[in-house]
């Protein structure tokens, strides 16, 4: 890693100037980092989440540097891929910050829930998230009733909900609420790695053709399949003129890796 510093492979994290003070009212420390790579990762960001106190439990101050940093790296069209880390080490987010929400009048709680159910449509979390919340008196409310039931069935999503239960990383994957489980590494990094090669596959392809699909996907699965097909009717349309897909046809017509450039 310092050999990487050196070459200018890694550049440091960046904290966001949301509020200069963490949730729990000291001063100094932010709780979102962003951070963009360079040399053959250029276009991967790096979204680093550092709130050890809490286990990275999402707060008012946590949810506000997130969403700031997801609004400013939506206009950076040299960021391609967008990774979340952990810079708790064995823990990636606690789920909702419960002490924190105990302080909260009625309707403080409904406008967090809102931004929350917010951050969490914008990063297509998990709903796993908030599973755990069943077991403190409360069902989830930043968009588990409705994500889990799209990924599981509705009757394994209600078992997991009405048990409260917690899953491992194993059983996660299983159940198909994870793509990958990895063994972990003596740095405690393990996943992150398995992250980062990902990634490293989805860069190299075209940026407006990975975009469109993941706008046809989402949209898609939403709707009934005849909706959806012309949703993604749309969205092919909407990549024909790309400069990207003639350079694509142009590299598999010349036998050449193509040279993405995003328009």
């Amino acid at each position: 890693r310092a050999m990487l510093r050196a070459l200018g492979l890694l550049r440091p994290w960046r904290p966001l100037g949301v509020r200069a003070c963490t949730s729990d009212g000291t001063s100094g420390g932010h709780e979102i980092q962003v951070r963009a790579l360079a040399g053959p990762d250029q276009g991967i960001t790096e979204i680093l989440m550092n709130r050890p106190h809490a286990r990275n439990a999402l707060g008012n101050i946590f949810v506000s540097e997130m969403l700031d940093a997801l609004a400013r790296l939506q206009e950076d069209q040299k960021v391609r891929v967008l990774l979340f880390r952990s810079g708790v080490k064995g823990v990636f987010c606690a789920g909702a910050d419960l002490k924190e929400r105990e302080q909260m009048s009625a309707a403080e709680v409904g406008v967090f829930v809102q931004r929350l159910r917010g951050l969490m449509n914008d990063i297509a979390s998990s709903a796993i998230m908030g599973l755990i919340e069943t077991t403190r008196g409360l069902l989830p409310g930043a968009g588990g009733t409705q994500r889990l039931p799209r990924c599981l069935g509705v009757a394994l999503a209600k078992e997991l909900i009405f048990t409260g239960r917690r899953l491992s990383g194993v059983q996660a994957h299983t159940l198909g609420l994870v793509n990958h489980t990895v063994d972990q590494n003596k740095e405690g990094d393990a996943a992150y790695h398995r992250a980062l090669a990902l990634a490293q596959e989805i860069l190299p392809q075209a940026p407006i053709a990975v975009r469109l699909g993941k706008v046809a996907i989402d949209r898609g699965m939403e709707v009934d399949i005849t909706s959806g097909m012309a949703i993604e009717g749309m969205c092919y349309a909407q990549n024909i003129p790309t400069q990207d897909r003639l350079e694509g046809m142009a590299a598999f017509r010349e036998k050449r890796p193509p040279e993405f450039v995003g328009k």
